[in-house]
């Protein structure tokens, strides 16, 4: 059975550790197990997007100073939000208001017409790199607005083994975020693991 067509991937993140572990498990068509592959390529801050879908793998206080040295580079990308907007010092609440959500304010401040999916948020990281949830395998939620770009999105996720399930629009990436901010207070309250967390039965 041929596959889908997989686009090419740029990640912007500050850090390797869990995160490229999800992207090893994401991309597997682009990265070997070790992460060696001479078709991968690392760079600088501010240096050119090479790949079709941009993660941003940060945290989104962040957005703003990744607007300033990309915002005109990402018109043409299909740009990826994985972020939970969460003040991490108290847990108390999302730190957007509660009509919006980070990702919509990040399509607005993009140039018209970029393509922005909400996806991955929702799903803590060992989930993501096992395949697995429970005993169930791992369900990744996305939204957007622009059904090409889904498309993209969601060929990813099932090249990597996971279960993609389109949850609707963009602006559903408000309810995405208020599931990713619940989950990640009950892991750190010690109500759920890592290995699990929220799970999407079929």
């Amino acid at each position: 059975m041929s596959r889908n067509p997989i686009p090419t991937m740029s990640l912007i993140s500050g850090a390797r550790g869990r995160i490229f572990a999800w992207i090893q498990r994401i991309a597997r068509f682009f990265l070997s197990s070790s992460g060696d592959r001479s078709d991968v390529t690392y760079a600088r801050f501010g240096d050119e997007l090479t790949g079709d879908l941009v993660v941003l793998a940060v945290p989104h206080s962040a957005y703003p100073n990744i607007l300033e040295h990309y915002r005109e580079r990402l018109r043409s990308k299909v740009v990826i939000d994985i972020s939970n907007p969460i003040d991490f010092s108290t847990y108390d609440e999302l730190a957007v208001p509660a009509d919006s959500s980070t990702a919509a304010q990040l399509a607005e401040q993009l140039p018209e017409g970029t393509a922005v999916v909400k996806a991955f948020n929702v799903n803590l990281g060992d989930t993501l790199t096992t395949g697995t949830n429970g005993t169930t395998p791992t369900t990744v939620l996305f939204a957007g607005d622009y059904a090409e770009a889904k498309i993209a999105v969601a060929n990813l996720i099932e090249a990597s083994g996971l279960r993609a399930v389109d949850v609707g629009p963009l602006s559903r990436a408000r309810e995405l975020e208020a599931m990713g901010f619940l989950q990640i207070v009950l892991a750190a309250l010690g109500k759920t693991r890592n290995e699990s967390g929220f799970a999407l039965l079929p």
